[in-house]
C-alpha cells in the first residue's frame, strides 16, 4: 500500500492542477496572448478532434505504463478492467484520486485494501463516510461497482440502509437510483422487497419508502414510484410534498395527465395538502405542454385551496403566454399581479422585454426596460442582453454598444452571451473591424470575473476563427478540472455547425453530455443548423424528435433554423407541415420565424401565401422588419405586380423604416423587366435625392434594362456614369454587354469585348462561357470554331445551362436523332434534366415520330455540335462521378443513455 501511494504522489504531482487564483490568472495570461496574435489563421477543417481523444484518454491519466491506480481499490477490478462503458469523467477520476490518496494520508489505507479483496457493505460505507464529498463519494461508488449480481446488488442496499441510517440519505437515494437504471424495472421488485423486509434493523418505514420513491423518481421510473406511493398509503404514511412535487412534474412530462388528476384527488382526501409549488409545478407542467387553459384554472383554484399565487406562478404564467406570442396578454398579466399586490421582479421584466425584442418591438421593450427601474427593479445581465439582442436584429448596432456602455456604467457583469450577441452583431450588421476591438475590450478589460474566463476566452476564439485553439484550450480546461459551463461548449458546437462540420459538432456535444451539462436551447438550435446546412434534414427532424422525447429545450430558434433548411432545400411541403407542428408543439413563431416563412414562400414562388403570412405576423402583433418588406417587394417585382410592390414601399416609409439600396435596386429590376425605362430612371433620381447613393447592382440592373431595349446609347451612359461614380465594371457588367453584343450579331465586339475583361483582370464565369458558346453556335462555322477554341483555351467549365444550350442547337439544326442520343447518354451518367431539357427532348422525339423520314446528312456544323457536346457530356460525368465517390448518407442514432447522439455513414455500415 505505501507503493500505492508513492505511486499515487507522482501521478498528483504531474496530472493534478489545483485551482489556486494564480494558475487560473497564469491560464489567462495564455489566452489572451493568443488573442491578441495580429494573424488570423481560419481552418475549420481540424484534422484530429483533441478533446474526444484526450477525454478517453484521461480515463486512464491516473495510471503509470498500464497501472490503474483506481483498479487495485475494486473488489470487481476484473470486471472493471474489461468493461467498455464509461460510467465516470476525468474529471471525477481525478476527484476520486485527490480523495482516495487523502484516505491512505490518513492512514485509513487499511480499510481500502479489506475492501478491494471484498464488497463489503460496511467497508463501502466507511470509505464513502472518509471521502466526504457526496459528488466524490457517488463517483466512487459507481466506478467500484461494476457487476449486479444479487449478492452485489443486496450488499449495495445494505449500503443504504446503513447511509440512511447515518443521516446521509440522499447519497443512498443516488446509489439505489444508479442500481434501478442498471438492473431495469423487474429486479427493481426484488430490491424492493429486500429493502422492505430488511429496513427495521436500520431505519423508518417512512424513511425506506420515501428513499425508494425519490430513486425511482431520480430514475425516471415513474410506475414504481407510483407503486412506492402506494405502499406508503397501505401502511398509514404520508408522502413528503417534495417527493409528490417530482412525481407531478414526470407524469406532466410524461403526458400521463389521468394520473395527475388522480393523484390530486388523492392528495386532497389523504394528505398531504397541496402546496404553492405543487401548484406551480402543475402550473408549469401544463403550460410547457401548451394548455394555458388549465393552467390559468390551477391558478384561480390556488386560493380555495388556501395557496396564494407568489411571483413564480406569476411568471410561469407570463412566460407561457410570451412562449407564444401573446406579449399583449403576458403584459395583463403583469397589471393584474400588481393589482393584487404581488411585485414582478426582475425575471418578469427580462421575460416580457426578451419576447418584445423576439416580436421586434424594440421601441416597446426599451419603454419597458426604463420604466421597470422607475418602480426600483434593475435590469440585470440577463435583461441588458436581451435588449441588447433585439437592437442586434433590428440592426441597430449604434444603440446596442450605448447600451453595453451603460452596463458597464451601472456596474452589471458581462457574460459570455453578451460577448456573443456584440460581436455576431458588429460582424453580421457593422463592421468587422468593429467587432475584433469589441473581442479585445471584452476579453482583455478585465470585465469578466474568473469563473466566466473560461467561457469567455473560447467564445472569443471561435468568433476570431481559431477553432482548434478553442478545442485545446478546452481540452485543457477539462483536464485540469477548471469548470466549464455549457456556453463554452455552445461556442464550440456553433462554431463547427457554421461550418459544415456536423460530426465534430456532435462529438462536442456527446462530451458535453458525458461531463454533466444539459443541453440548452442554444446547444439545439446549433446542432439542428449544422445538420440543416448540409441538407441532412431527415437526420434533423430525428434528433428534434428525439431532444423533444427527451424533455431537452427545444425552442423557436430550433424551429427556424430546421424551417430554413426545408426552403434551402426546395421543400415547401415539409416546412409548411413543420410550421403546422410548430402550433402543435405550443412553439409560437416570432418575427424572426415568420421573416423565414415569408422569404422562404416568397423565393419558392408562392408571393400570395407569403402576403398572407405577413398579415398574420401583424396581426399578431409582430413588427416586420426591411427583411420581410424586401422579401415581398422582390416576390411581387419578379411577378411583375408593381403596383403592390410600389405600396409596399410606401407602408414602409409609414411604418418608420426606410427603404435602403436592396429596396429601390429590386424595385429598378422590376420595371427594366417589364421595360419601363422611364419609371426605372425616375426610382434611380428618388433614391438620390433620399440620401442613398447607386451601387455597381444599381447600374448592372438599369445597363442590363437598355440593352434588353436595343437602347445602346444610353447603355453606354450608365456606362460612363458607373465609371464617373468610383464603380468599375465587375463580371456582371461584362456579361451584361456581352449578351448585348451578341444578341444583336456583333460577334466581334463581343470577342473584343472578352478580351478586355480578361486583360482588367475580371474572371469569366459559367454565364460568360455560355452566352458566348451560345454566338459560337448561332455563327458562321469558321468564326464559331475559332471562338470555341479562345473559350477552351480559357478553361471553359460547362454546365446544366451548357448541356441545355448544346441539345437545344442540335436540334435546331435538324438533328433530332443526335439530340436524343445525347440525352440519353446524359441520363445515363445521372444527368438531371429540368424543364427546359425535357421541352427539348420532348420536341425531337415529337419530330422523329411524326416524320419518319427525314434528312440525317452528317454536316461540318453537326460534327463542331457533337464536339462541343463531348466536351460536355465528358465533363459532367467526370464531375459526377467525383460527387459520388464523396457523397456519404448519414443515420442519426443514440449513443449510450445520457442523451448522446452520433452520426453514423451508412456506406461504412457493412450487413453482416
Amino acid at each position: 500500500m505505501c507503493a500505492t501511494l508513492r505511486l499515487m504522489r507522482i501521478n498528483l504531482k504531474v496530472g493534478h492542477f489545483p485551482l489556486f487564483p494564480t494558475s487560473l490568472y497564469t491560464s489567462q495570461l495564455l489566452v489572451l496572448h493568443s488573442l491578441t496574435s495580429p494573424n488570423k489563421t481560419l481552418n475549420p477543417k481540424v484534422t484530429s478532434f483533441s478533446t474526444v481523444s484526450s477525454y478517453y484518454s484521461s480515463n486512464s491519466l491516473v495510471s503509470v505504463e498500464g497501472f490503474d491506480f483506481l483498479e487495485q481499490f475494486s473488489p470487481f477490478r476484473n470486471l472493471a478492467n474489461s468493461s467498455t462503458y464509461t460510467v465516470i469523467t476525468s474529471n471525477e477520476r481525478r476527484k476520486i484520486v485527490v480523495g482516495l490518496s487523502r484516505v491512505i494520508k490518513d492512514q485509513k489505507g487499511y480499510i481500502l485494501e479489506a475492501f478491494s479483496r471484498d464488497f463489503c457493505p460496511s467497508f463501502l460505507v466507511k470509505i464513502i463516510k472518509l471521502l466526504g464529498d457526496k459528488e466524490v463519494a457517488f463517483a466512487f461508488f459507481k466506478y467500484v461497482v461494476q457487476d449486479y449480481s444479487e449478492h452485489t446488488v443486496r450488499s449495495c442496499c445494505i449500503s443504504a440502509h446503513f447511509l440512511a441510517a447515518g443521516d446521509l440519505r440522499l447519497l443512498a437515494q443516488d446509489m439505489l437510483s444508479w442500481i434501478f437504471r442498471r438492473i431495469g424495472k423487474c429486479r427493481s421488485d426484488e430490491v424492493v422487497n429486500f429493502m422492505w423486509r430488511e429496513h427495521y434493523k436500520y431505519e423508518s418505514d417512512f424513511s425506506v419508502l420515501d428513499s425508494l420513491m425519490r430513486a425511482f423518481l431520480t430514475a425516471e421510473m415513474v410506475s414504481s414510484a407510483l407503486e412506492i406511493m402506494s405502499k406508503m398509503r397501505d401502511n398509514g404514511l404520508r408522502p413528503s410534498s417534495s417527493a409528490v412535487s417530482i412525481l407531478f412534474k414526470l407524469l406532466l412530462r410524461i403526458g400521463d395527465y389521468g394520473s395527475v388528476w388522480k393523484l390530486l384527488r388523492d392528495m386532497l382526501h389523504k394528505g398531504p395538502r397541496p402546496t404553492n409549488n405543487l401548484f406551480n409545478v402543475m402550473i408549469l407542467g401544463y403550460s410547457r405542454k401548451g394548455r394555458l387553459r388549465t393552467g390559468e384554472s390551477l391558478f384561480h383554484l390556488m386560493r380555495k385551496f388556501g395557496c396564494e399565487p407568489d411571483v413564480f406562478t406569476y411568471n410561469i404564467l407570463i412566460n407561457a403566454y410570451c412562449i407564444r406570442g401573446w406579449t399583449s396578454y403576458a403584459l395583463n398579466w403583469v397589471h393584474m399581479m400588481v393589482e393584487h399586490g404581488c411585485n414582478p421582479s426582475i425575471s418578469t421584466f427580462s421575460t416580457v422585454i426578451n419576447a418584445l425584442c423576439k416580436e421586434g418591438n424594440v421601441v416597446e421593450a426599451r419603454k419597458l426596460f426604463d420604466g421597470m427601474q422607475e418602480v426600483g427593479v434593475f435590469p440585470s445581465t440577463v435583461t441588458y442582453n436581451a435588449m441588447m439582442d433585439g437592437y442586434v436584429k433590428a440592426r441597430e448596432i449604434f444603440q446596442a454598444n450605448l447600451l453595453y456602455e451603460e452596463m458597464k456604467k451601472n456596474g452589471v457583469t458581462p457574460d459570455a452571451i453578451t460577448l456573443n450577441i456584440l460581436v455576431a452583431g458588429h460582424y453580421k450588421y457593422g463592421r468587422e473591424e468593429d467587432g475584433d476591438r469589441l473581442l479585445w475590450d471584452l476579453t482583455v478589460g478585465g470585465l469578466f470575473p474568473d469563473y466566466l474566463f473560461s467561457d469567455v476566452s473560447i467564445a472569443g476564439l471561435c468568433w476570431t476563427g481559431r477553432l482548434n485553439e478553442a478545442v485545446a484550450l478546452l481540452d485543457n480546461l477539462l483536464e485540469k478540472g477548471i469548470p466549464v459551463s455549457v456556453i463554452a461548449f455552445n461556442s464550440i458546437i456553433a462554431a463547427y455547425s457554421k461550418e459544415g462540420l456536423e460530426e465534430k459538432a456532435f462529438e462536442v456535444y456527446n462530451i458535453m453530455v458525458q461531463f454533466g451539462q444539459t443541453p440548452s436551447a442554444s446547444t439545439c438550435a446549433s446542432l439542428l443548423m449544422g445538420l440543416s446546412m448540409t441538407g441532412r434534414l431527415q437526420e434533423a427532424r430525428d434528433l428534434m424528435a428525439k431532444m423533444i422525447a427527451m424533455s431537452f429545450p427545444i425552442n423557436i430558434t430550433a424551429c427556424t433554423v430546421l424551417l430554413d433548411g426545408y426552403f434551402k432545400k426546395g421543400d415547401v411541403m415539409g416546412a409548411r407541415t413543420l410550421w403546422d407542428e410548430m402550433e402543435n408543439m405550443g412553439i409560437a413563431p416570432d418575427a424572426v420565424a415568420f421573416s423565414a416563412l415569408i422569404d422562404g414562400l416568397v423565393k419558392a414562388g408562392f408571393v400570395e401565401d407569403g402576403y398572407d403570412a405577413f398579415f398574420q405576423m401583424i396581426r399578431k402583433g409582430l413588427v416586420p422588419n426591411n427583411f420581410v418588406y424586401n422579401s415581398l417587394i422582390t416576390g411581387f417585382c419578379n411577378s411583375g405586380n408593381m403596383n403592390e410592390a410600389q405600396k409596399l414601399e410606401r407602408d414602409m416609409r409609414e411604418m418608420g423604416l426606410f427603404p435602403d439600396i436592396f429596396t429601390i435596386n429590386t424595385i429598378i429590376n422590376g420595371f427594366c423587366k417589364k421595360g419601363r425605362m422611364k419609371l426605372a430612371i425616375d426610382s434611380f433620381v428618388e433614391m438620390q435625392r433620399s440620401g442613398l447613393q447607386p451601387d455597381i447592382v444599381t447600374y448592372n440592373t438599369l445597363i442590363n434594362g437598355f440593352c434588353k431595349a436595343f437602347d445602346v446609347v444610353n447603355a453606354d451612359n450608365f456606362m460612363t456614369r458607373m465609371h464617373a461614380s468610383g464603380w468599375e465594371p465587375d463580371i456582371t457588367t461584362y456579361n451584361i454587354r456581352l449578351h448585348g453584343f451578341c444578341s444583336t450579331r456583333r460577334i466581334n465586339r463581343a470577342v473584343m469585348m472578352l478580351d478586355e475583361l480578361v486583360s482588367a483582370g475580371v474572371v469569366p464565369n459559367t454565364v460568360t462561357y455560355n452566352t458566348m458558346m451560345n454566338s459560337a453556335c448561332n455563327d458562321i462555322l469558321d468564326r464559331a470554331m475559332i471562338l470555341a477554341a479562345k473559350l477552351l483555351k480559357m478553361a471553359f467549365i460547362p454546365n446544366t445551362v451548357t448541356a441545355n444550350l448544346l441539345l437545344s442547337h442540335l436540334w435546331k439544326q435538324g438533328l433530332p436523332l443526335r439530340t436524343l442520343i445525347w440525352g440519353q447518354k446524359l441520363r445515363e451518367i445521372g444527368f438531371e434534366f429540368d424543364e427546359i431539357t425535357y421541352k427539348i427532348l420532348d420536341k425531337a422525339s415529337h419530330f422523329i415520330q411524326e416524320n419518319t423520314e427525314y434528312c440525317t446528312e452528317t454536316t461540318e456544323k453537326s460534327l463542331f455540335l457533337d464536339f462541343l457536346m463531348y466536351i460536355t457530356y465528358d465533363y459532367i460525368r467526370r464531375s459526377r462521378a467525383y460527387s459520388d465517390n464523396n457523397d456519404s448518407s448519414y443515420e442519426l442514432v443514440q449513443d449510450g443513455p445520457c442523451g448522446s447522439f452520433k452520426l453514423v455513414n451508412k456506406a461504412t455500415v457493412w450487413p453482416i
